[in-house]
């Protein structure tokens, strides 16, 4: 079976060098190989999806979030198996099972899904997003619908990081959106309006920085509180962020303890400022 960054390049979606410096990168950051090019700015996630479908006959899915998914179908993949590999189960018939996925070419992931689920596995493409707000709401029990829910969103470039943050607070009740880079961010955070943003510092395409600097630039999003994310915890550093505008800060690594109680006081502090 050929590696999707040789699909890629085969289908001229990607160049020979391009591929090449993305798989230097994968060697040091330990990312999949698309999430790697989504930084690089080669291709997005939705373009990508699209891609792949078109050259390779894929069937893709879009806006499944409010589906009605069975128990049943739902206990066939052990939420933290979705979670770590970012599936999602879609419809079981017969001896078959759709699966949204972000990387059809995953043949590790596929056949786990096969030994555990004991179906012929069907991946269809998904974005990242899309299947993180799936898990979300009904593996982790969040709803983006729930009235007087309150939403975080979650920027940070590592899957697993993001993962421990969005399990403790859907565990909390509040409902959680995921980005993986700044730009990213900015959009759903225009889009979705949450009570509290937690982003990274050190982020591809746009920094924790430049995202603050962003939000308080759009009437829209300028009074959405931000918490800072960041492995570098000196007090400098905490000062630093404090002074720029950011409610709080939470250093790595990450404790789930300690970002549900930062969270819990930033969300006060911020209500009384509204007062």
């Amino acid at each position: 079976m050929k590696h999707l960054g040789d699909i890629l390049v085969e289908a001229e979606i990607i160049s020979r060098k391009t591929l090449e410096r993305a798989l230097e990168r994968q060697k040091v950051d330990k990312k999949r190989l698309g999430a790697i090019l989504e930084e690089m700015g080669v291709i997005t996630e939705d373009e990508l999806a699209e891609a792949l479908a078109k050259q390779f006959n894929f069937k893709t899915v879009k806006n499944f979030i409010n589906h009605d998914f069975s128990k049943e179908l739902l206990n066939l993949i052990p939420s933290d198996l979705a979670m770590n590999k970012l599936v999602f189960p879609l419809k079981q018939k017969d001896s078959m099972l759709a699966v949204a996925i972000t990387d059809p070419f995953d043949m590790e992931t596929m056949e786990q899904l096969a030994r555990i689920t004991g179906f012929q596995v069907i991946p269809v493409i998904s974005t990242r997003r899309e299947i993180q707000e799936a898990i979300s709401r009904y593996y982790l029990k969040g709803s983006a619908t729930a009235s007087g829910t309150t939403t975080i969103l979650v920027i940070e470039d590592s899957t697993a990081i993001a993962t421990v943050i969005q399990v403790a607070l859907s565990k909390e009740g509040f409902n959680v959106l995921l980005a993986h880079d700044g730009l990213e961010g900015l959009q759903i955070a225009i889009s979705e309006r949450p009570q509290l943003i937690i982003t990274d510092s050190v982020m591809p395409r746009m920094d924790g920085f430049g995202l603050l600097r962003a939000i308080k630039a759009n009437p829209m999003t300028s009074s959405i509180p931000m918490i800072m994310l960041t492995s570098k915890a000196s007090t400098e550093d905490e000062q630093k962020a404090l002074e720029l505008g950011f409610i709080d800060f939470i250093p790595k690594p990450v404790q789930p303890l300690r970002v549900v109680s930062r969270v819990k006081h930033a969300l006060e502090l911020a209500n009384r400022y509204k007062r």
